[in-house]
């Protein structure tokens, strides 16, 4: 990512919650800070005359409260462990995949993880990777092979973990030996949050999006953190050396997130459809792998990228532990979700 996006999503992540961008009021897009980046959906703008409305949050479980508050929207981002809470809350639609032009190029086990009753209610948009992320001009490299290293008393106050439960606890799980959270415990639960209780003695700060934490890194007052691939991507592509082991001892994470038809939208349920078929086009495809480091929903063009594309981004295939964030027991995220609170206020 270049400065001048880093620049972008800074200022639309001080805009969280507010609205910005009001180009298009006949679609309101509510979504993560930088998201509103026109080179994802080039084509809506060339049929409309420029971007819809975006409002953005910072993160799931706030977009959720602050939608059954009432603030209303046409389209939202959530990624795959939050929609059926947001469906069984009566927050979702089903698509009309009829009107989505390549729907048959869609990542078919990420758009039948969320058919419920015979509709579908996300389309799969953006994935990618969660690991061990480092300066390597400022670390000493042998402790990058475990995810102890955010134990390590020698990166105390040098720590960046995100400010997302999904993420924290995907890495308490794994760092205590847990690599598939659907099958977790309480007790698995409360040994994860021990460890991230741990790890946050040693925190400098919980980065809510990957331009914060391109600033902490960039700055060299974060040289650890738990990032996205798109950080190494980016930011190395800035000629910066940090770089991420995904093969860690105890391994790393993966996500997937979309778009959903929010119900009773404000906005034009058309312009909708036209925003979703320019996200599904192969140029932003290209744009998300190659500018931002992320996979794409759409299969098809995935595929004629090749294995190199996503070796690159740090997306292909490992031979170490990877915790999905697939969707998980509810009753147990909202515990993760009160306890992560707990958790960065120091208790």
């Amino acid at each position: 990512m270049n400065v001048k996006k880093i620049l972008m999503a800074s200022t639309a992540a001080a805009l969280v919650s507010g609205m910005s961008m009001a180009a298009d009021d006949g679609l309101v897009v509510f979504d993560w800070a930088g998201y509103e980046d026109e080179g994802f959906f080039q084509n809506y703008i060339t049929q409309h005359g420029g971007p819809p409305t975006f409002a953005f949050f910072g993160e799931e479980e706030e977009a959720f409260q602050k939608l059954r508050a009432g603030f209303r929207a046409d389209v939202s981002h959530p990624c795959s462990q939050s929609v059926s809470k947001w469906h069984e809350a009566g927050l979702l639609e089903p698509l009309d995949t009829g009107r989505i032009d390549l729907w048959g190029d869609v990542n078919s086990e990420m758009a039948e993880a969320f058919k419920i009753d015979g509709s579908y209610y996300m389309l799969p948009m953006d994935w990618g990777t969660t690991a061990l992320t480092y300066r390597s001009d400022m670390v000493d490299a042998a402790k990058m092979t475990s995810l102890a290293v955010f134990l390590d008393p020698a990166y105390a106050g040098r720590i960046a973990l995100p400010d997302n439960v999904d993420d924290v606890y995907a890495l308490g799980y794994l760092a205590t030996g847990v690599t598939d959270w659907t099958k977790a415990t309480d007790a698995d639960f409360q040994n994860a949050s021990a460890w991230l209780r741990q790890a946050h003695q040693n925190v400098r700060a919980y980065w809510a999006d990957g331009a914060e934490l391109a600033q902490l890194m960039g700055s060299g007052e974060v040289i650890v953190s738990w990032a996205w691939n798109e950080t190494p991507v980016t930011m190395s592509s800035e000629g910066l050396a940090v770089e991420a082991n995904r093969s860690t001892t105890e391994g790393s994470s993966s996500w997937f997130c979309g778009y959903v038809n929010l119900a009773n939208g404000p906005g034009s349920e058309d312009k909708m459809y036209d925003f979703f078929n320019a996200w599904m086009d192969p140029g932003s495809t290209d744009y998300i792998v190659n500018e931002w480091g992320y996979g794409h929903g759409n299969q098809t063009a995935m595929d004629i990228m090749g294995p190199d594309a996503l070796d690159w981004a740090g997306l292909g295939p490992i031979d170490v532990p990877v915790l999905a964030q697939v969707p998980m027991n509810q009753q147990l995220r909202e515990k993760m979700i009160v306890e992560f609170e707990k958790i960065k206020a120091g208790f």
